[in-house]
């Protein structure tokens, strides 16, 4: 009787390298960039789980923020990144607004958000915003 080789069906860590997704820049595409991520880091836990589990919802929270920028301060789509790096997770948000993000005052008592941008520079390594003919890509390094 032959036998039959069973094909591993785990994800090779190639699979899961990097996961780019674009949207119109409806408000419902911030809930949707925030599910792309997380199907994203479920692919990745499966090859190399999170050193930390805080860094699972530090992820999520950064993409739904720069989604969330992106939808209310640049006209048009926007475009998702996410790469894994030696020891965490790259993430690019493009949009179509040339303006760089600068921190506001955040006054929780007279509403307006505010916080975003300091959460983004809080929970990452890095963030930097490269300006592109047609927007700007905000990359940012979070540890995985």
């Amino acid at each position: 009787m032959a036998s039959e080789s069973h094909r591993d069906r785990s994800l090779a860590a190639e699979e899961i390298a990097e996961r780019v997704v674009g949207f119109t820049g409806e408000l419902h595409d911030v809930t949707d960039a925030r599910l792309v991520a997380e199907r994203f880091l479920l692919d990745l836990a499966r090859v190399s789980p999170p050193t930390a589990p805080e860094h699972w919802d530090d992820i999520l929270l950064v993409v739904t923020e720069l989604a969330a920028n992106a939808v209310q301060y640049a006209p048009g789509p926007f475009r998702l990144r996410l790469r894994r790096t030696f020891d965490g997770v790259h993430v690019v948000m493009h949009d179509t607004s040339t303006t760089e993000p600068a921190p506001r005052p955040f006054r929780p008592s007279r509403g307006g958000g505010g916080i975003g941008w300091h959460l983004i520079h809080t929970l990452c390594d890095q963030v930097s915003v490269v300006g592109t003919p047609d927007g700007k890509d905000i990359h940012v390094f979070l540890p995985w």
